[in-house]
């Protein structure tokens, strides 16, 4: 099974260029430094899995040309990877179904209780998102495709990545515990936060995302969830082969 990634936006919360911010990075032409804030899009099996809904995820979607979503993996309730929440009304009128999302307990009860009517039945026009929540605490199937959330720690939030055949994504991460390095053995293509070069409580840094990407080993990793530190061609120049810098729009293939 061959599967996708899209990468809908790689900054962090406050993306960039950031705002009142006349750095090298956030000044640059390149497009690789433009960020938008962190989801992607993984695609398996004629199913696409958006990875989170942050406050970009229209501007993305148009952008990519997105009109399709069948299910929505969350990987924490923090606003730069929820508050796009109503966006997904588009999907659900395109569906014309209620959209299937999957999180922790404490996510899915923080969809409930902040978005409370985003669980109400779909109205006749589709004018609120309507949502099926369902909470997972290990692997499960949604419509053939096995998936498999993986434990981390986002400071001391426990948070999700989530697995998908040999592709893994690892966003806000600040500590892989041991019993999940087992659950990314084997993977072609890993997508890892990279917060900055400075070390930082709750993300990954420079050096622990190298030290962690070498540990897991993947054929291929692509850096994410970047703030505008890391400036997109001074990152590259100082990364291992196998490790490249992820950017907006970027597209990848896993052929397992």
């Amino acid at each position: 099974m061959s599967i996708d990634v899209l990468i809908l936006g790689c900054g962090s919360s406050a993306g960039t260029p950031a705002i009142g911010c006349s750095c090298a990075t956030c000044t640059s032409t390149d497009p690789r430094n433009k960020r938008t804030r962190a989801s992607s899009v993984i695609s398996a099996g004629g199913l696409n899995f958006l990875i989170d809904s942050g406050p970009d995820l229209r501007t993305q979607a148009l952008r990519e040309g997105l009109s399709k979503i069948d299910a929505v993996l969350y990987t924490h309730q923090h606003a730069d990877h929820m508050n796009g929440i109503d966006d997904l009304r588009g999907f659900c009128y395109v569906n014309k179904a209620p959209m299937p999302v999957f999180g922790s307990d404490y996510t899915m009860r923080d969809i409930e209780t902040r978005f409370h009517y985003t669980t109400l039945p779909p109205g006749t026009w589709w004018e609120l998102p309507s949502l099926q929540t369902t909470r997972v605490d290990g692997p499960f199937c949604h419509r053939g495709i096995e998936i498999t959330p993986i434990p981390l720690l986002h400071g001391r939030w426990p948070v999700y990545g989530y697995r998908i055949g040999n592709v893994a994504y690892l966003t806000d991460v600040s500590e892989i515990p041991e019993t999940s390095f087992p659950l990314l053995d084997g993977l072609q293509l890993l997508l890892l936060d990279c917060l900055r070069y400075t070390p930082h409580h709750t993300h990954f840094g420079f050096e622990q995302s190298l030290a962690a990407a070498q540990r897991i080993g993947a054929a291929r990793t692509v850096l994410i969830h970047m703030t505008h530190e890391l400036e997109y061609h001074a990152l590259s120049a100082k990364l291992p082969a196998g490790v490249e810098v992820g950017f907006d729009g970027m597209r990848l293939r896993c052929d397992e």
